[in-house]
C-alpha cells in the first residue's frame, strides 16, 4: 500500500482496499467493450480510460495481472485503431502512464514495427487524412512517447533490425532523410538487457563516423549524443577508454561559447527541416542532459574519463562567472544540475546493488567521488552568486545534494561563502544567495556535527562546532532579514528557519541534548524572532486596494502568503516543536498582539499566525487566542442596527422604515478584521469549539443580520470555516517530532514514501474524525442557515415581501450569501443527487464504487439538496424576471448552483489550488536517497514526516472530489438525474446572459455538468446552433453560444453524434448575419478551433447518416455546403473560405468508406479545380492544398520497373477515378489561362528579396486564422526541397512545390490530355515579362517535368528541350531563382528517400551542360552554373549511375579550366558548383569501395581514383600564394609605373585563388566538409597568410573562408597534417601571417585539446613561446595573449613549467637591473618578452589566487617603471588582474605580505581603495 492511501483518515482508509476488486471489474468492462471484428468499438472503450486513470493517481494496489492484461488490450487497440486519431491519442496516453509505471514489474514483449508503421502512416507520408493538428500534435506526442516506454519491452533481435531498416537512410548526409533516420534511430534504438548483443566496439565506431558526417548541426549532435549517452549507461562492457578523446571533443564543442573573442554561435548551422525539428524534438539548444549523463556513467576507477572531465570542467568553468554571461548560461545551468542529479542517481543505484560482483570494480569508490564533487565544486564557486536566478538556484541544489556525498569538501566551502556573502556591503543579492544555500544544505549541517556514528568526518578546522555555530550565526542574521521593504530576503530566511526547525526534535531550553547551543538561550531568540515577525505585520503593504463586493477573499494577502508558501510552514513548523513552556510564553505575547493591534492590511498574515497557534495546541489556544478576539466582535456588534435578514425572524419594523442604517467605517473595519481573522483562526480547531459554540452561533447571525455588506462576507467566512472544523477531516498534530534519528537524536528523522511496508513502523498522522456532537452541531447550523433560508427565499420570490426594490435587493443577497456559505462549508458532505435508471427493472445491488474518498462524516441528506436545486431554479426564474441586470444576485446563484450540481468540484479547486502553491518541493526539505554522512541509503527522496501528511492530506482532497464522480458515467443505466436537467438548462439561459461576468462564470460551471453527463451535450449543440441561424439573435447571445461551443469537451461529442453534427457546421455557416466584429471573430475562432481538433468523422455517422431515406443522408449534407461554396453565392469571402473547408474536410473523411466515395469526390475535386481562378486569393490558396490531397491515383505514371515500350497496353484497363470530371473542366477554351493567371496573383514579388524567406512566401496576405483553415498539417510535414538549401547566390525565390506538385499530380491522373492542354498557356508564360507569371510557369513546367506519365519524352523531344534552352538563354536576370530552383524540383529523385531517377533527369543535365555558344554575356554563364549546382545539389551521389558519373567528370575538367574567369559572378558560381562537384565524387568513391562495380566503368573509376583534381589545386595554390604575396611586396615599391594594375600572371593568380576561397568557404557552409578535410588542410596555408593583402576582395573572402574555419575540428589523420601546416607558417617571414596563425591557434587548440597528442602541444608550446621574442610588437603581444589561454586550458604540466621558466628570467632581469642603471646585452624585444611571459602566466587565473600567484604578480609590478612597451604592459596586466580579482579581494588579500601589497599599490592609480 502507499504511503499517502494508509495515512488517509481511519474511515477512508479501510475502503481503500476494495479498490483491488474493482479495478478487475473495470478491466472486465473493457474486454467486454471491445469487440476485434469491429473496430468502431474502440470509441466504446474510450470512457474507460479516464477510470483507469484515476486508479493510477489514486496510487491504489492494484494486481499485477489485471495491468498486464489492460497494458495488453491497450496496445491491441492501439495498433488496430489506425485511422482514429483520437482514440489512439487517448489510449496512448494512458498506456504511457501504466507502462512507466509498472515498467519493473511487468514482463512483456512489445514489438516495434507496428508502432513504426503507425509513425510512417500518420506523419511522414504524403496523403495524411483531414484530422486538425493540434490533433496531431499530441498524436505524435503520445506515439513517441509511447515507443519510449515500450523501448525496454522490444524482444531479442530488435535492435539489430532497428539498425538495418535506418542505416540506409543515413548514407546520404546531404538528404533530409538522414535527419529523419537519426531521429528515429534515437527514438527506436532499445538498449534493454535482451539486446545488449548487437552493441560492439566496432558498432560504435560506425556511429561516431556518422556522427561526423554533418558538423556543426544542432539537431544532429543531439541526436547521436542521446543514443551514445544512452549506450554508455547500460552497457560497461563496451570498451570505452578508446573513444574517451573523441567524444570529450565533441562535448566540449558542442556549448556555443565564445573563445577568444570569437562568436559564441556557430556561423551558419545546417538547415534541418522545420517539420523534422518539430517532430524530432531537440528542445535545448545543447544537449547537456545527455552530455551530463555521458560523462557521469564513463567514470570508472582509473579510467581517463575523470582527468578529461576536469580539463573539460576547466575549460568550461569561465562561462560560469557572473560576468561572462550570455545566451549560454541556460545550457550550461542543465549541464550542472544534470551532472549533479546524474551522479545521484549512479550512486544510488550503486548502493542498492552493492554485491553484484560483475559491476562490482566499476563502482566508484571513496576517492572517484571526492574528485567528481572537487570538480563540481569549480563550477559551484563560479556561479554561486550568478545573476541568473536559474543558475543560482541550481547552484544551491547542487552543494544541498553533493554536502551529502562528500561533507568534508562541500560544507567547509559553504561555511567560508557564507561568511564572505556576510561581509560584503555591495553586492546585496550575495545575501539571498547564501541564505538559501544553508537552508538547502541545513540537514546535512546538522548530521555531520551531530551523528554520534563511530567514523568521524575528517577534522574540519575548529572541531565540529564549525557548523553548528555556522547554523547559529545564520539563525541570528535571519532575524535581521524580515524586512518589509526586501520580499525576497523575507522569504529566504523564513525559507531557512522552516528549514532548520524542520531538523530539531524539539526546542527546550532546560534538556541536554541542545547543549549543541551554547550561543543562544532560546527563549531570547524567541522574543526576539516574535518582536521582529509583529514589527514586520505592521509594516507590511497591503498589495492591491481591498475591493468590495463579492471577490474580496478573506485574505487578499501580501508577498508572505503570496509568493510562496514559507511564511505559514515556518510558523507551523516552529510552533509545533517548541516545547509546553516555550510554547506558552509564544502564545501570551501573539495573544497580547492580536488583541492591541488591528490590521486590515495583514488580516491573512495574522489570520495565519493565529491558525499555526491552534493547530498546534487548540485546547490552549482557543482559550488565549480564539475567546478574546470572539468576545470583542460580539461586543463591538452588540449595538448596531440589524436588519432582521440573519436568521432571527425579521423584525418588520425596521424593514418597512425608510431610512437606511450604517455603520461608521472604523467599526465596520474592526469586526471585519476580527471575523476574518477567526474565520482563518478556527480552521482547525475541532472539538475545542464546541465549548464557545453558541458565542459562535451569535457571533455568525449577527454578522449576518448587520446592514454592511463587509460584514455579512465575514459572516460567511466564519460560517464557512466553523462547519469545516466540525465536521472535515483533517490532520491534528501535524508538526510533532514523533521519530528521532537513531545517529543523532537531537535531530527528527526524515521518511520515504518508498521505504513504507505495511507492517506500520511509520506511525501515520493523527486525524480529525468528528464526533457525534459535533455533527450534531453542524445539522443544527444546517437547519439554521440552510434550510430556512432556503424557506426565505421561496417566500421572497413567492409572495413579493418587499414594496421597496433596494430592500428586496438586501434580502436576497444576504439570504443568496447564508446559503452559498452552508454549501461551501459542507462540501461534499451533503451527499449527491441519485441519477434516476433507466429500466426500473434493475434491482439496485448496492451503491457502485471505483475508488475511496471523503471529505468528511456526512450531514444533511440527498432530499436536502433536491430541495436546494427546486428552490433556486425558482428563484433563478424570478430573479432573470426581476433584477436581470443585477449581477451580484446572479453570480450568487450561479455559485450555489455549481455546488448543487457539480459534487466534489469544490473539493477539486481546492486541491488544485494547494498543487500550485506546492513550491515546497524546494531542496531544503528533501534529503536525497544517498547519505554518506550517515551513511543510510533509503528507496527515494526523504522528506520531514510534515511535508508527507500534508500530501497525504492533500491526496484525501482529491480522492474526495473524484470518488463519485465517474461512478454513473460508465454504464448506459443511468440517466442523468432530473434535479442536475433543471440546474443545466438555467446555467445555459445564464451563459447567454447581457453581463460577460455572469457568462463566463455560468459556462465554466455548465461545462462541468456536461463533461459529467455527456448524454446531454447534444441537447445544447443544437439550441446553441440554432441562436447562430437566427438572424434576430443578440451579439452578446451569440458570444455566449461561441464560448460554449468552441469548448473541447463539446467538439470531441461532435464527432460521433450525427445530428448535432450536422447542425453545428450548418449553423456556423449560415451565421453571416450577424455582423458586428465582435461576433465575426467569435464564429471564426469557434470555427478556428474546430478545424485544428477535428478528428475525422465516425464511420458510425456516416452510416446513420446513410440510413435515413428522408434524404437527410451524408450526400445531401455535402452537396448543401457545396452550394454555399462557390463565388456566386455573394457570401462573405470568409464564409466562403469555411464552406470550402468544410467540403473538403467532409470529402477526406468519407473517402475510406467505399459506399459513395467515388462520386462526391469527383465532384470536389473538380469543384477545387475550378476554384483554382476564384477571385478570392485565400480560396485560391485553400483549392491548391485540397487538390494535392484529393488527387491520389496515378494511372498514367510510369511503373517503375516497366519499359515505356510496354506500358501501352495496360493503361487501357485502368482509368482514374476523377478523370473524367477533371478532364470535362480543363478542356474549356481558356482554363488554364485563367487558372496561372490568378495563381500569380499569390506570388508577392517584394523589393527587398533577402527578407522574404522561403517558408512564409503567402504569409503577406494571410492571417494566422485564414492560415489555420487553408493550410493541412501536411503542407509542412513533406515540404519539398528534400536537402538543404544552402546556396546564397541562389537568391530567396517565390516558388511554392505545392503549386508544382498540382500540375504533377493533373498530368498523372489525366495523362496527355492535361499536358497538350497546358502547353501553349506554359510557353506563353515563361517568356512573359512579369516575374509572377514567370514564377507560375516555372512551377507548372516543375511539376510536368517530374511526372514520369507515358508519352513524355516524346514531349521533352518536341517542346520542352527548346523551352529550357530558351530559358537558360534568356537574358532576363530576375526570375533566375525560380528557374533554378524549377530545374531542381525537376531533377528531384523520386521516392520518399530520393533515390529513383526520375525520367528526365538525365536529359535535363545534358541539356544543361551542352557548352554555351561564344557569344552570350556573363550573367547567363553565371546563370547556367547556378542552374548546375542547383541540380547537383539533388543527386545521391552514393547512387550514382554512369553516365551521371561521366557528367561529373566532364564537368570537373571544365570548371578547373575556367576558374580565373573575368567576372566575379562567374567565379562565385564556379567556386559553389565546383565544391559540390567534389563533395558527390568523393562520397560516390566512399561507397564504390564497398560495392565493387561492373567492369564497364572501370576506366571512369580509375580516372576519379587518381584524383588529379586534387593535385590540381592544392599545388597550384601554393603557387599562386606565392606569387601574391610577391607581388604586393614588390608592387608596394612601384606602384606608380603600373597605375596601380598588377600584371596578367598575378592577375589571373588573384582570380584563381578568390575562385579557390569561394570554393572553401561553401564547402564548410553546406556541411559537406567532412569527405574533403585531406584538401581543407592543404588549403590552410593561403586562407591564413592571405588575411591582409593589398586586393581588398580578396582579404575580405580570405576572413569569411578564415572564420569558418575556426568552428571545424580535424580528426585523424588529418590532425597531424594540420599542425605541421600551422607550425610552419608560425615561422613566416611575414608577421602578418605570423599574426593570423596566432589568431587560429587560439581556437584551434580550444577544439581540439582532447586529441591532441602530448608532442604536438609541446611542439605548438614551444612555437608560440619563441614568438614571445619576436621583432614585431604586436605579433609578441598576440602571442602572450594566447600562451594566457592555453594556460587557462588544461595541460598542467605544460603550464607549470612556463611559469616557473618565466618567473625565473624575469627575476634574472629584474636582478641585473638593480645592478646596472644601463641594460645592454639585451635587444627590447626579448626583455618584454620575459615581462609578456610573466603577465600570461598572471592571466591564466582570471578568479582564483593560487599559491604561486601573488609573487608573480608583484615581480610583474616591479617592471612598472621601464620604458614603453613593457610598461604598457605591466600597467594593463595588473589593472586587469585587479579588476577580476575585485569580487573576493577582501580574503585574497591575506595571501600577500605587507611589501608585495605596498608595490601593488605603487602600480595602481587608485592606491587607497585596495589598501
Amino acid at each position: 500500500m502507499h504511503l499517502y492511501n494508509a495515512w488517509l483518515p481511519p474511515p477512508v482508509a479501510e475502503e481503500t482496499k476494495r479498490e483491488k476488486d474493482s479495478f478487475a471489474s473495470v478491466v472486465r468492462s473493457v474486454k467486454q467493450s471491445y469487440r476485434p471484428d469491429d473496430p468502431e468499438s474502440v470509441y466504446a472503450t474510450l470512457k474507460w480510460i479516464s477510470v483507469v486513470d484515476l486508479f493510477i493517481k489514486a496510487k491504489s494496489e492494484l494486481s499485477l495481472e489485471d495491468v498486464g492484461a489492460l497494458v495488453e488490450i491497450g496496445l491491441e487497440l492501439f495498433n488496430t485503431s489506425q485511422d482514429k486519431l483520437y482514440a489512439q491519442v487517448r489510449w496512448g496516453n494512458i498506456l504511457i502512464r501504466l507502462l512507466n509505471k509498472y515498467r519493473k514489474k511487468l514482463s512483456l514483449k512489445v514489438s516495434w514495427r507496428p508502432l513504426y508503421d503507425t509513425l510512417i502512416h500518420t506523419h511522414f507520408t504524403r496523403n495524411t487524412g483531414p484530422e486538425g493538428w493540434r490533433l496531431r500534435q499530441r498524436h505524435f506526442e503520445a506515439v513517441t512517447s509511447l515507443v519510449r516506454s515500450c523501448r525496454r519491452f522490444f524482444p531479442p533481435g530488435s535492435a539489430f533490425e532497428i539498425w538495418s531498416e535506418f542505416r540506409s537512410l543515413l548514407e546520404n548526409p546531404w538528404h533530409n532523410s538522414s535527419f529523419e533516420g537519426s531521429g528515429f534511430v534515437r527514438l527506436f534504438l532499445p538498449t534493454n538487457l535482451d539486446n545488449q548483443d548487437f552493441f560492439t566496439d566496432d558498432w560504435i565506431k560506425e556511429c561516431i563516423g556518422l556522427w561526423d558526417s554533418i558538423p556543426n548541426c544542432q539537431f544532429w549532435n543531439s541526436q547521436w549524443t542521446a543514443i551514445i549517452a544512452r549506450v554508455i549507461k547500460n552497457y560497461d562492457f563496451i570498451d570505452w577508454e578508446f573513444f574517451i578523446p573523441a567524444l570529450f571533443t565533441r562535448y566540449l564543442n558542442m556549448f556555443e561559447v565564445p573563445v577568444a573573442n570569437g562568436s559564441g554561435s556557430y556561423p551558419f548551422s545546417v538547415d534541418v527541416p522545420r517539420n523534422t525539428r518539430f517532430l524530432f524534438s531537440n528542445k535545448t539548444l545543447t544537449p547537456a542532459k545527455a552530455i551530463a549523463k555521458s560523462v557521469v556513467y564513463l567514470l570508472k576507477p582509473s579510467s581517463l574519463a575523470q582527468e578529461h572531465f576536469e580539463k573539460l570542467v576547466n575549460l568550461l568553468e569561465q562561462y560560469y562567472h557572473p560576468s561572462n554571461g550570455g545566451r549560454w548560461t541556460y545550457s550550461l545551468e542543465r549541464f550542472l544540475l544534470y551532472l549533479v542529479i546524474t551522479f545521484q542517481k549512479r550512486l544510488q543505484h550503486e548502493q542498492k546493488n552493492p554485491d553484484n560482483s560483475r559491476h562490482a570494480e566499476l563502482y566508484l569508490g571513496k576517492s572517484e567521488m571526492t574528485s567528481f564533487v572537487n570538480v563540481v565544486l569549480k563550477l559551484i564557486d563560479r556561479g554561486q552568486y550568478s545573476k541568473n536566478e536559474h543558475l543560482s538556484e541550481t547552484v544551491a541544489a547542487a552543494t544541498a545534494i553533493l554536502s551529502y556525498v562528500d561533507p568534508s569538501s562541500v560544507l567547509p566551502f559553504l561555511a567560508s561563502r557564507f561568511h564572505i556573502a556576510l561581509e560584503t556591503m555591495t553586492a546585496t543579492h550575495q545575501l539571498k544567495t547564501a541564505v538559501m544555500s544553508v537552508a538547502f544544505a541545513g540537514r546535512s549541517l546538522f548530521l555531520t556535527s551531530l551523528s554520534t556514528s563511530p567514523v568521524k568526518p575528517v577534522d574540519l578546522g575548529g572541531g565540529d562546532d564549525v557548523f553548528i555555530e555556522l547554523l547559529m550565526i545564520s539563525l541570528s542574521n535571519a532575524l535581521a532579514g524580515m524586512d518589509a521593504n526586501d520580499p525576497p530576503k523575507t522569504l529566504a530566511t523564513m525559507q531557512l528557519i522552516g528549514s532548520i526547525f524542520s531538523n530539531i526534535a524539539t526546542l527546550d531550553d532546560s534538556s541536554d541534548e541542545l547543549s549543541f547551543m551554547p550561543m543562544i538561550r532560546f527563549s531570547e531568540w524567541l522574543d526576539e524572532f516574535l518582536c521582529r515577525l509583529f514589527s514586520l505585520l505592521q509594516h507590511l503593504e497591503p498589495s492591491s486596494v481591498l475591493n468590495e463586493g463579492l471577490n474580496s477573499s478573506a485574505t487578499s494577502g501580501t508577498f508572505l502568503v503570496e509568493d510562496g508558501p514559507y511564511y505559514y510552514c515556518m510558523l507551523e513548523i516552529l510552533l509545533g516543536r517548541l516545547s509546553k513552556s516555550l510554547y506558552n510564553q509564544a502564545l501570551k505575547k501573539i495573544s497580547k498582539f492580536v488583541r492591541t493591534n488591528i490590521l486590515p492590511g495583514a488580516i491573512a498574515e495574522v489570520g495565519l499566525l493565529c491558525c499555526a497557534c491552534v493547530h498546534s495546541n487548540p485546547e490552549e489556544a482557543v482559550i488565549h487566542l480564539v475567546e478574546p478576539v470572539l468576545l470583542s466582535a460580539l461586543s463591538s456588534l452588540k449595538g448596531t442596527p440589524v436588519t432582521g435578514f440573519g436568521g432571527r425572524g425579521a423584525t418588520e419594523a425596521s424593514v418597512l422604515s425608510k431610512a437606511k442604517p450604517t455603520l461608521s467605517p472604523a467599526l465596520e473595519t474592526a469586526i471585519d478584521y476580527q471575523l476574518k481573522i477567526l474565520s482563518v483562526a478556527i480552521s482547525y480547531g475541532g472539538p475545542a469549539l464546541l465549548h464557545y459554540k453558541d458565542q459562535l452561533k451569535e457571533a455568525i447571525v449577527s454578522a449576518f443580520d448587520s446592514p454592511s455588506w463587509k460584514v455579512n462576507v465575514a459572516g460567511d467566512h466564519l460560517l464557512r470555516s466553523f462547519l469545516g472544523s466540525l465536521i472535515l477531516y483533517y490532520p491534528v498534530d501535524q508538526y510533532k517530532c514523533i521519530l528521532r534519528h537513531p545517529a543523532a537524536p537531537a535531530l527528527e528523522e526524515w521518511v520515504s514514501t518508498k521505504d513504507y511496508n505495511d507492517d506500520g513502523q511509520l506511525i501515520g498522522p493523527k486525524w480529525h474524525v468528528p464526533s457525534d456532537k459535533e455533527v450534531q452541531f453542524a445539522n443544527e447550523l444546517l437547519n439554521l442557515h440552510f434550510q430556512s433560508a432556503l424557506d426565505d427565499l421561496l417566500r421572497i420570490c413567492q409572495t413579493k415581501l418587499h414594496s421597496d426594490p433596494g430592500n428586496e435587493k438586501e434580502h436576497l443577497k444576504v439570504t443568496l450569501l447564508r446559503i452559498e456559505s452552508t454549501l461551501q462549508g459542507v462540501l461534499s458532505c451533503l451527499p449527491d443527487f441519485n441519477p434516476s435508471s433507466r429500466n426500473e427493472m434493475i434491482e439496485d445491488p448496492g451503491p457502485p464504487f471505483l475508488i475511496a474518498g471523503a471529505t468528511g462524516s456526512s450531514v444533511g441528506s440527498t432530499e436536502l439538496r433536491e430541495k436546494a436545486a427546486d428552490i433556486i431554479h425558482a428563484a433563478c426564474k424570478y430573479v432573470l424576471e426581476e433584477k436581470s441586470d443585477d449581477s451580484i444576485l446572479l453570480i450568487l446563484i450561479i455559485r450555489i448552483m455549481d455546488a448543487l450540481g457539480n459534487y466534489g468540484s469544490l473539493e477539486f479547486d481546492e486541491w488544485s489550488n494547494h498543487r500550485q502553491a506546492w513550491k515546497l518541493e524546494s531542496a531544503a526539505i528533501i534529503e536525497p536517497p544517498i547519505n554518506f554522512i550517515v551513511s543510510s541509503h533509503s528507496k527515494g527522496k526523504r522528506r520531514p514526516r510534515w511535508a508527507l501528511i500534508d500530501k497525504a492530506y492533500m491526496h484525501g482532497t482529491w480522492r474526495s472530489s473524484q470518488s463519485s464522480y465517474h461512478l454513473f458515467r460508465t454504464t448506459g443505466d443511468f440517466s442523468p438525474p432530473d434535479h442536475v436537467i433543471l440546474l443545466m438548462d438555467d446555467l445555459l439561459n445564464l451563459s447567454l446572459h447581457s453581463y460577460e461576468t455572469v457568462r463566463v462564470l455560468a459556462g465554466k460551471s455548465l461545462l462541468k455538468i456536461l463533461k459529467r453527463w455527456p448524454s446531454l451535450i447534444s441537447k445544447c449543440v443544437l439550441s446553441l446552433t440554432e441562436n447562430l441561424r437566427n438572424p434576430n439573435t443578440p451579439e452578446y447571445t451569440v458570444l455566449g453560444s461561441c464560448a460554449v461551443l468552441s469548448t473541447q469537451t463539446v467538439l470531441k461529442h461532435l464527432t460521433t453524434d450525427q445530428k448535432a453534427f450536422s447542425s453545428f457546421l450548418l449553423g456556423i455557416l449560415s451565421s453571416s448575419h450577424h455582423e458586428t466584429l465582435k461576433a465575426q471573430k467569435a464564429i471564426n475562432e469557434v470555427f478556428v478551433k474546430y478545424n485544428i481538433h477535428f478528428g475525422g468523422v465516425s464511420r458510425s455517422i456516416l452510416r446513420s447518416m446513410d440510413n435515413h431515406k428522408d434524404g437527410s443522408d451524408f450526400a445531401d449534407l455535402v452537396s448543401q455546403i457545396g452550394s454555399l461554396s462557390f463565388d456566386s453565392t455573394r457570401l462573405h469571402w470568409r464564409y466562403n473560405l469555411m464552406a470550402n473547408r468544410v467540403l473538403l474536410l467532409l470529402a477526406m473523411s468519407s473517402r475510406n468508406d467505399p459506399n459513395f466515395s467515388s462520386k462526391i469526390l469527383s465532384e470536389t475535386a473538380g469543384h477545387f479545380l475550378k476554384n483554382l481562378k476564384s477571385q478570392l486569393p485565400q480560396t485560391r490558396i485553400l483549392a491548391i492544398s485540397a487538390l494535392n490531397t484529393l488527387l491520389k491515383e496515378s494511372p498514367y505514371k510510369m511503373a517503375v520497373e516497366d519499359q515505356p515500350v510496354l506500358s501501352g497496353n495496360l493503361q487501357e484497363n485502368a482509368k482514374s477515378s476523377l478523370e473524367g470530371a477533371l478532364s470535362e473542366i480543363f478542356q474549356e477554351e481558356g482554363f488554364f489561362d485563367e487558372t496561372l493567371n490568378s495563381l500569380s496573383h499569390v506570388h508577392i514579388i517584394t523589393d527587398s528579396e533577402s527578407s522574404s524567406s522561403r517558408n512564409h512566401g503567402n504569409s503577406s496576405i494571410q492571417s494566422l486564422a485564414d492560415k489555420s483553415i487553408t493550410r493541412f498539417y501536411f503542407d509542412f510535414s513533406s515540404s519539398w526541397p528534400r536537402t538543404p538549401s544552402w546556396i546564397s547566390l541562389l537568391g530567396s525565390d517565390t516558388f511554392y512545390s505545392n503549386f508544382a506538385r498540382i500540375f504533377k499530380r493533373l498530368v498523372q491522373e489525366c495523362g496527355m490530355s492535361a499536358l497538350l492542354a497546358l502547353k501553349s498557356t506554359l510557353e506563353e508564360f515563361a517568356n512573359a515579362k512579369e516575374r509572377s507569371k514567370q514564377c507560375v510557369a516555372a512551377e507548372a513546367l516543375a511539376g510536368v517535368l517530374h511526372s514520369d506519365v507515358n508519352g513524355l519524352l516524346g514531349e521533352w523531344d518536341s517542346w520542352m528541350k527548346v523551352q529550357l534552352q530558351n530559358i537558360i538563354l534568356a537574358p532576363s536576370v530576375e526570375s533566375i531563382p525560380e528557374w533554378a530552383t524549377c530545374i531542381r524540383y525537376a531533377v528531384t529523385g523520386k521516392g520518399k528517400y530520393g533515390t529513383r531517377v526520375p525520367l528526365l533527369r538525365q536529359q535535363i543535365l545534358d541539356c544543361l551542360v551542352t557548352p554555351l555558344p561564344p557569344t552570350v554575356t556573363t550573367t547567363v554563364v553565371a546563370k547556367r552554373y547556378a542552374f548546375l549546382s542547383a541540380a547537383l545539389i539533388e543527386i545521391s551521389p552514393q547512387k550514382m549511375p554512369v553516365p551521371e558519373i561521366q557528367l561529373h567528370v566532364r564537368l570537373l575538367d571544365e570548371l578547373l579550366n575556367n576558374m580565373c574567369h573575368s567576372s566575379a559572378q562567374v567565379r562565385e558560381a564556379i567556386g559553389v558548383t565546383l565544391s559540390v562537384l567534389c563533395s558527390n565524387i568523393r562520397l560516390h568513391m566512399l561507397f564504390s569501395h564497398d560495392h565493387s562495380c561492373e567492369g564497364n566503368d572501370n576506366d571512369i573509376d580509375n580516372h576519379l581514383k587518381e584524383q588529379r583534381w586534387v593535385h590540381i589545386l592544392t599545388e597550384r595554390a601554393s603557387e599562386a600564394v606565392l606569387n601574391i604575396q610577391n607581388n604586393s611586396v614588390e608592387n608596394s615599391a612601384e606602384i606608380s609605373s603600373e597605375n596601380g594594375y598588377l600584371n596578367g600572371d598575378s592577375q589571373d593568380d588573384v582570380k584563381w585563388m578568390e575562385t579557390l576561397f569561394h570554393f572553401i568557404i561553401s564547402i564548410l557552409k553546406s556541411a559537406r566538409s567532412s569527405c574533403l578535410l585531406d584538401v581543407i588542410v592543404e588549403l590552410l596555408y593561403p586562407v591564413i597568410s592571405l588575411q591582409e593583402t593589398s586586393n581588398k576582395d580578396l582579404s575580405t573572402l580570405a576572413k569569411a573562408a578564415f572564420e569558418l574555419l575556426k568552428w571545424r575540428i580535424f580528426w585523424e589523420p588529418h590532425l597531424q597534417r594540420a599542425v605541421s601546416v600551422i607550425l610552419s607558417s608560425a615561422d613566416d617571414s611575414n608577421w602578418r601571417t605570423r599574426s593570423a596563425t596566432l589568431t587560429y591557434l587560439r581556437t584551434f587548440m580550444y577544439r581540439h585539446t582532447f586529441i591532441l597528442s602530448n608532442s604536438e602541444k609541446q611542439k605548438i608550446w614551444q612555437t608560440v613561446e619563441k614568438l614571445l621574442a619576436d621583432n614585431q610588437v604586436e605579433v609578441r603581444e598576440h602571442a602572450a595573449a594566447v600562451l594566457a589561454g592555453l594556460m587557462k586550458g588544461g595541460d598542467e604540466a605544460l603550464a607549470k613549467d612556463f611559469r616557473d621558466r618565466a618567473y625565473k628570467e624575469a627575476s634574472i632581469i629584474q636582478r641585473k637591473n638593480k645592478q646596472r642603471s644601463l641594460s645592454f646585452g639585451q635587444s627590447v624585444a626579448s626583455r618584454h618578452g620575459a615581462v609578456l611571459a610573466l603577465a600570461a602566466s598572471v592571466l591564466s587565473v582570471p578568479y582564483d589566487m593560487p599559491s604561486w600567484l601573488p609573487d608573480h604578480v608583484t615581480l610583474l609590478a616591479r617592471f612598472a617603471g621601464e620604458p614603453s612597451p613593457v610598461k604598457s604592459t605591466v600597467t594593463k596586466a595588473v589593472a586587469e588582474f585587479r579588476r577580476t580579482h575585485a569580487d573576493t579581494w577582501n580574503l585574497q588579500k591575506d595571501q600577500f605580505t605587507e611589501e608585495q601589497l605596498e608595490v601593488l599599490a605603487d602600480t595602481s592609480s587608485s592606491s587607497s581603495y585596495f589598501a
